[in-house]
């Protein structure tokens, strides 16, 4: 799952939103490190919608113009379900790493010269 489409499956968890409702939750989901450009939302929820994993809410006429919402389907909640379980895996699986001191490689020894090799008995 890409990441766009994992915020945009988020930030329609809780209840259905337009579009720029949508962008406006991501933005605060992710402190701010993703902004989805509004072309690259709507790709996203053309292939979310697609797939299953959203579907349209309602459609509103606000000041003249057409609001869409979205809302996540019971199969795009098991998809982000299983989604952020990977990803806390994966998290886990590194800080478990970084616990056991293999965040830097240990000190690079050569091998012994044996013979036959550079600097070894011929």
């Amino acid at each position: 799952m890409t990441q766009p489409a994992f915020f945009v499956l988020t930030a329609l968890a809780d209840q259905p939103r337009h579009g720029y409702g949508i962008l406006r939750e991501i933005e605060e989901l992710s402190g701010g490190e993703v902004q989805l450009r509004v072309g690259t939302l709507y790709g996203v929820l053309d292939r979310l919608t697609a797939d299953g994993l959203i579907a349209l809410d309602r459609e509103e006429v606000q000041q003249g113009r057409l609001r869409r919402y979205y809302r996540v389907t019971d199969e795009g909640i098991r998809a982000l379900a299983a989604e952020a379980d990977r990803m806390a895996a994966g998290a886990g699986a590194a800080r478990r790493r970084i616990a056991e001191g293999r965040r830097t490689p240990g000190p690079v020894i050569p091998p012994a010269p044996g013979p036959g090799l550079a600097g070894g008995l011929a």
